[in-house]
């Protein structure tokens, strides 16, 4: 029996190109097969064609078209994002150039662990990072240096955040979030082993700086405030320079949940809205959100990057001290993961192929298409917007539906794969949520997705 093929090596790349095709006509089948932006039929329907596709998952000899089988199976059940009408989630259409360079990664699979299992990739990191921390903190003095480090995601970045805080204020540090905050901050600090946090009423969907400084006030500190650019459920963003005073009368410490928004810092006409961010000690970013990266390219930004040393830790095989003393570079204290993939390769070269303008002008789209279905909603006669669009999200509800109408359009458009929405709870009601990330995206498919909203509405 012959051994497989690698995928890197001297015959690494001929033996990735006839097996690329496969995939590629895959992914083309399974997507014509699918036919809309989600399988249609509900869980139990496409569970019963993958296990069919599958079959005998182990089976005693190899099946040959195993790749082509099974990706053709995950594509056509596949909720497809760079679909017009698959607009629920932050789940963003990644760029090609970005999953091309991902392909890289994939061959040549560089640890970041230790430097001698990715040396061209760690000093790439530090380009990456150090490039993304500049663009939240640009007004910062040399000293201290602003950092940034890469994570899987807002959920990850937020519980460094957290843990970033205990180091520096210690185990007595008290989170202070809006009630509009992102559910991993407070399980964060469950996490953590952190005092109960403390949640401040955001009536408007925004933290309200009155009643962060009464939370000061009465709850006894160290605090951790949290802020949110760009929250989950309707994309909005909390007031950061007077949210910023405050923490400074209280000698608080700031973290912004900046997820979703980061994105508008590429952006000359949206960047304003951001605003404040600065002030902040550490930072989220999610660029898998507005920044049309595959999964995952996350971040945590630091003003001053003396904060990482907390993350400092000794694996005598990774980066022994004589190692570290004659200059290879220690990894382990970049990341509370070790093992852990280079994610700043296609984030690298999506920043220098398109550049500032380029990607600028991809959230100026999606932020206008925001705008454009907002107007669609207000001029519908049986349709309500619940407020104009902050980033790219919408909410709009059918007029006078019960929220349990609501809930099943909502199920019903996904069972029959016709339109992704997502769903938000806000002012004592339901409502549908569509949060474009699809450049792409034209004024007719957001006519059609009302339209399908409509003809699903009971009359």
């Amino acid at each position: 029996m012959s051994m497989p093929p690698l995928a890197s090596g001297p015959q690494g790349p001929d033996a990735l190109r006839p097996l690329l095709a496969a995939v590629l006509d895959a992914l083309d089948t399974g997507a014509r097969t699918r036919g809309g932006p989600l399988p249609a039929g509900g869980p139990h329907a496409v569970a019963a064609r993958m296990r069919d596709a599958v079959g005998d998952l182990l089976p005693e000899h190899g099946d040959p078209g195993a790749l082509p089988a099974l990706v053709h199976a995950l594509a056509e059940g596949a909720a497809d994002p760079a679909d017009p009408l698959c607009a629920a989630h932050l789940h963003c259409p990644p760029l090609a150039v970005a999953t091309a360079a991902d392909l890289a990664v994939l061959a040549l699979n560089p640890s970041l662990d230790s430097w001698d299992q990715a040396p061209a990739a760690s000093e790439l990191e530090a380009l990456v990072t150090r490039q993304l921390a500049k663009e939240v903190y640009p007004d910062t003095p040399p000293t201290p240096t602003p950092d940034a480090v890469m994570t899987t995601g807002g959920t990850e970045s937020n519980q460094l955040a957290l843990l970033l805080a205990r180091e520096t204020l210690g185990p007595t540090v008290r989170l202070v979030r809006g009630a509009n905050a992102h559910h991993s901050l407070p399980r964060a600090a469950w996490l953590l082993g952190l005092p109960d946090p403390v949640t401040v009423p955001a009536p408007t969907g925004t933290l309200d700086p009155t009643a962060l400084h009464n939370a000061l006030t009465t709850h006894p500190g160290p605090h951790l405030v949290t802020a949110t650019a760009g929250t989950t459920d309707a994309g909005l963003i909390d007031p950061l320079p007077d949210i910023a005073a405050v923490c400074r009368t209280h000698r608080a410490r700031l973290h912004i949940d900046a997820a979703y928004g980061a994105g508008l810092l590429f952006s000359d006409r949206h960047r304003h809205r951001l605003t404040g961010l600065s002030a902040a000690d550490t930072v989220t970013l999610d660029l898998h959100k507005l920044g049309w990266q595959p999964i995952a390219a996350g971040l945590l930004a630091v003003r001053d990057h003396h904060d990482l040393t907390a993350l400092h830790h000794h694996a005598d095989y990774l980066n022994a001290d004589d190692d570290t003393e004659a200059g290879l570079p220690d990894l382990l204290g970049r990341s509370l993961r070790t093992t852990r993939r280079p994610d700043t390769l296609k984030i690298a070269v999506t920043l220098k192929t398109l550049g500032r303008t380029g990607l600028g002008a991809l959230v100026d789209q999606v932020c206008a298409h925001a705008h454009h279905l907002a107007d669609l909603i207000t001029a519908h006669p049986r349709l309500e917007l619940h407020a104009p669009p902050t980033i790219s999200t919408v909410l709009f509800r059918p007029t006078g539906a019960t929220d349990t109408t609501v809930a099943e359009i909502r199920r019903r458009l996904l069972t029959d794969g016709h339109a992704v929405l997502g769903r938000a709870h806000l002012h004592g009601r339901l409502w549908l949520k569509t949060t474009l990330l699809n450049p792409h995206t034209r004024p007719d498919d957001l006519a059609a997705l009302l339209k399908l909203v409509e003809g699903n509405t009971p009359t």
